[in-house]
């Protein structure tokens, strides 16, 4: 069987922090040997809260993905995985719709509410939490349930799934990984 994992950042979260590091470890441990890091960069700057910002930080980063995914051969792949966080929820899901990618299962890590305008057929699991300043919480946990998504919330946490409390962090990290490997498997 012929895996995919396809890691999808931040802007300012690459794949070597926590959340996309675990993860990734774990995609290897269940087989997915293959593994493409999207890299991309942003002139944006200061977009939390600016739609048009955010937006155009979007259009750019979509185009840079695209590029660096031109040449996959998706039809080749039995089992495709996308990982994302934060903005690259939202460049994931659309990309997957776009190239009507069913297959490919996703996790999202902190997504945004647009993340979910573009829902394909597909297995998802997301994960965010309550004092998350990139999103509007109720509205992205209601956006999740109403296309079906299971969503874990993490009281108190950040749009890094962190608190003030290391060893809560610690904690949070340790079962937002326990999901992701069943999830992965």
């Amino acid at each position: 069987m012929k895996k995919l994992a396809v890691i999808f950042p931040g802007i300012g979260y690459h794949a070597d922090k926590p959340l996309l590091y675990y993860a990734r470890k774990l995609a290897t441990e269940a087989g997915y040997e293959e593994q493409i890091k999207i890299e991309y960069t942003s002139t944006q700057n200061k977009i939390r809260g600016d739609k048009e910002k955010m937006k155009k930080a979007f259009e750019e980063l979509y185009a840079q993905a695209e590029n660096s995914l031109k040449d996959i051969k998706w039809e080749e792949y039995d089992d495709i995985l996308f990982i994302s966080k934060s903005i690259g929820t939202v460049i994931a899901m659309t990309y997957a719709s776009k190239m009507h990618l069913d297959n490919a299962r996703q996790i999202l890590y902190t997504p945004l509410a647009p993340t979910f305008s573009n829902v394909c057929n597909t297995e998802v699991i997301s994960f965010i939490g309550t004092s998350d300043p990139w999103s509007n919480v109720p509205e992205v946990i209601a956006l999740a349930r109403n296309n079906d998504i299971p969503i874990h919330v993490y009281d108190d946490a950040n749009h890094s799934l962190e608190t003030d409390d290391t060893i809560e962090n610690l904690n949070i990290i340790h079962d937002v990984m326990k999901k992701t490997k069943i999830f992965i498997n």
